[in-house]
């Protein structure tokens, strides 16, 4: 009864830290199903605890959110909310980025114009 009492917890803990994980990467239950080659149903079984099939795909999981091994099955939950800072971060990063490109690439067009109306009065 005591195994059956822990396992089922660790279900629950890690149920809990798919979804944030999940959440954090802005990917539905259906894409993480999809990268782990399941069902929905099943990814959704997962996040709400009432399944071990967790287990089965451990090291995608792992891999899939960048995680270390330990930190899917730790009780911890401060590591979870420094990985969502991270997370929240890197957004602010690639959103950052995106702008930045798009004003290269508006600058870019702005000199190509320049460049063609130069050749035409050289001629």
């Amino acid at each position: 009864m005591f195994i059956f009492v822990k396992m089922l917890n660790m279900n629950i803990i890690v149920g809990n830290k798919l979804k944030k994980l999940r959440q954090a990467k802005n990917m539905s239950q259906e894409e993480i199903a999809d990268y782990l080659n399941i069902s929905q149903s099943a990814y959704a079984r997962m996040e709400r605890g009432e399944s071990t099939s967790w287990a089965t795909h451990f090291n995608k999981i792992c891999a899939l959110f960048e995680i270390k091994p330990e930190n899917l099955v730790s009780k911890n939950e401060e590591e979870f909310k420094n990985y969502e800072k991270e997370s929240d971060s890197a957004e602010i990063v690639n959103q950052l980025s995106e702008k930045i490109i798009e004003q290269y690439e508006a600058r870019i067009k702005e000199l190509k114009k320049i460049i063609k109306d130069l050749k035409r009065n050289l001629k």
